[in-house]
């Protein structure tokens, strides 16, 4: 018998494994296809490669604006794939995770198909494979949510959008959240007719609602048709030209019919073939793998890591700290909380948004806030790239002037909130992030002058401001 199984190769599992073999347990590794999970082959990596090509193809249409002339850029969709292809190939090979598990002596199975606990302590694979373990982490990841509406197979899911031979003349993409977002964003620049769809009163509705907005209005002036607060849908039906899609809204009938819908409604917990009950183990209301603070599932022998708990969904970094504690307290019996008050999220669409920490509505729920806004149109690098569309904004507690929380939409929005998170963690006040001399000019240097702004209107004194390069240009 093993010490340790940990069923899912994507980042909390490999994660996972890694610790659990770090401290001494006998353990394996069961995936049911590739190594890496979806966050390699059908999440951020191939995600964030066409999204390259969609930026690189909107440069291309900036470059008369630089006395560079050139013909209207033409994209290759096969030759774009076999990039894809190659890049996440590339990753995989240079990644030093494998060779981490291999020299730490994890069993690796690939390819095992699905996997199926027979008894509390058995796991049982598509492939025949048959393991048992004293403790077991379930790190299965996620699946696209679906719908029960009638006509709802002919849908795709943001996946086979990835995958699709050709762009499509036209798409619908249902639902406004991070994925529908991305898929929107990245086929109308490839040349699709895009309309997004979202049922709540505003697209992206877990980010700042400034965010919202703006992202909102950049879509629909790069010729996005988005629909908001839209009504309920019928039933999709297959016709001549693709899928066309009912709904109504106030008992008044729509539709809209496009070659491809895309449905990005959600995410689900891939558990449906786990066999959960046969262990103990019991999902919450929303059908994820309940946990307590330690990621012990209600079977004290099995924790989960990751998408399948339903806790910080689609985010790698959360994702691989998850699995580190759910092993380490696998393996040690201990008592290690997961979960970090810092947890930076971005998107890469056009305009790119990202945020980490408190919005300006959940801030002023608890605190007395000073926000400070800083927009695009008036920042240097910003200016020279044309890309002026956005807005930088840093939430500050009056009392402590502690940053809670950075809201950026705009070019190189997730890098700059990556900085923003580094300052949160630090805890360190806004004054003194106002007085790091960041590089200039560099998208990043927004930070200064926001901050700077927040300092003055909390009549704090700065010595130096890292804005006054800005200012002096």
């Amino acid at each position: 018998m093993l010490d340790v199984i940990v069923i899912g190769g994507g980042p909390a599992g490999v994660f996972a494994a890694l610790r659990a073999a770090a401290l001494g347990a006998r353990t394996a590794l069961i995936t049911r296809d590739e190594f890496g999970g979806m966050a390699a082959n059908d999440g951020p990596v191939p995600v964030r490669t066409l999204a390259q090509a969609a930026r690189l193809i909107r440069e291309a249409r900036q470059l008369g604006m630089f006395g560079i002339a050139v013909s209207e850029p033409v994209l290759n969709y096969p030759r774009l794939l076999e990039r894809v292809r190659t890049v996440v190939n590339d990753v995989r090979s240079h990644s030093a995770l494998r060779s981490q598990i291999d020299s730490l002596q994890v069993t690796v199975h690939e390819h095992a198909g699905t996997a199926r606990f027979v008894d509390p302590h058995t796991v049982e694979t598509e492939s025949g494979l048959r393991l048992q373990a004293k403790k077991i982490i379930i790190c299965t990841g996620g699946v696209s949510r679906r719908l029960p509406i009638p006509g709802f197979e002919f849908t795709a899911t943001h996946s086979d959008a990835w995958s699709l031979t050709s762009v499509p003349s036209s798409m619908l993409v249902i639902g406004g959240g991070a994925t529908g977002a991305q898929v929107a964003s990245i086929f109308n620049a490839f040349g699709s007719r895009v309309e997004l769809f979202e049922a709540g009163p505003r697209i992206l509705a877990t980010e700042d609602e400034d965010v919202s907005t703006v992202v909102a209005d950049a879509f629909r002036a790069s010729g996005i048709l988005v629909h908001e607060n839209f009504g309920k849908i019928t039933s999709f039906e297959k016709t001549s030209n693709g899928v066309c899609m009912i709904f109504s809204k106030d008992e008044i009938p729509g539709n809209a019919e496009a070659q491809l819908v895309v449905a990005a409604v959600g995410w689900a917990a891939n558990t449906a073939t786990l066999n959960l009950s046969i262990a103990g183990v019991e999902i919450d209301h929303r059908g994820f793998v309940r946990v307590d603070p330690y990621l012990r599932t209600s079977a004290p022998h099995v924790f989960a890591a990751g998408d399948v708990t339903g806790r910080m969904m689609m985010l790698v970094p959360q994702a691989t700290q998850d699995g580190f504690v759910a092993a380490t307290n696998a393996v040690r019996s201990a008592k290690k909380v997961s979960g970090s008050p810092v947890n930076p999220i971005g998107s890469f669409t056009d305009p790119e948004y990202a945020q980490v920490g408190l919005s300006e509505k959940k801030a002023r729920e608890k605190h007395d806030v000073v926000t400070a806004v800083v927009g695009f149109d008036s920042t240097t690098r910003t200016i020279i790239d044309g890309r002026t569309n956005g807005f930088c904004k840093l939430i500050v507690d009056r009392a402590t002037f502690k940053i809670l929380g950075c809201h950026v939409v705009g070019e190189r929005a997730v890098e700059i909130t990556q900085v923003a998170a580094i300052a949160i963690a630090a805890g360190m006040r806004v004054d003194d992030l106002a007085q790091v001399p960041l590089s200039f000019p560099t998208y990043t240097a927004i930070l200064g002058r926001v901050a700077a702004s927040a300092a003055r209107q909390l009549n704090l004194k700065v010595a130096w401001q890292a804005n006054h390069a800005e200012d002096a240009a």
